[in-house]
């Protein structure tokens, strides 16, 4: 049994709409997340503007400025394969996060995250438990 020209150009064009929608889609199931991990949460600010002659830099050696999407990472967690650069996703909070610090030596299972220069808004965020994945 044949097809007519209008029966294959209208499953051509399903055809590229049905890859189109997959390609636009980014992925995702690509991408899914590999690890998870319940840690301790905390926020931290930068002073603005710097104090004279002191620039703002990570453990990683990053510039801070406001407006950067940086956690500071424990040591434990690199171990773990949390290390420069890689992106998390925080339950609870928006957006993407990337490592780009260390936390004091003492923290186990602990992230912080840069609010730049907001005081108030490091405060609001207190200290709680959320789930990472990366």
């Amino acid at each position: 049994m044949s097809v007519g020209p209008r029966a294959a150009r209208s499953a051509r064009a399903a055809l590229a709409l049905a890859f189109a929608a997959f390609a636009l889609s980014g992925c995702a199931w690509l991408r899914r997340p590999q690890h998870e991990l319940l840690v301790t949460a905390t926020a931290y600010t930068s002073p603005s503007p710097p104090a004279k002659g002191l620039v703002t830099t990570t453990a990683f050696g990053l510039w801070l400025r406001p407006g950067m999407r940086i956690i500071a990472i424990s040591r434990d967690l690199e171990a773990m394969g949390l290390t420069r650069g890689v992106r998390i996703r925080i339950d609870g909070v928006d957006g993407e996060w990337e490592v780009g610090d260390r936390t004091a030596k003492q923290w186990t299972r602990r992230i912080d995250l840069y609010m730049g220069d907001d005081v108030d808004a490091a405060r609001a965020f207190g200290k709680r438990q959320v789930r990472i994945h990366w």
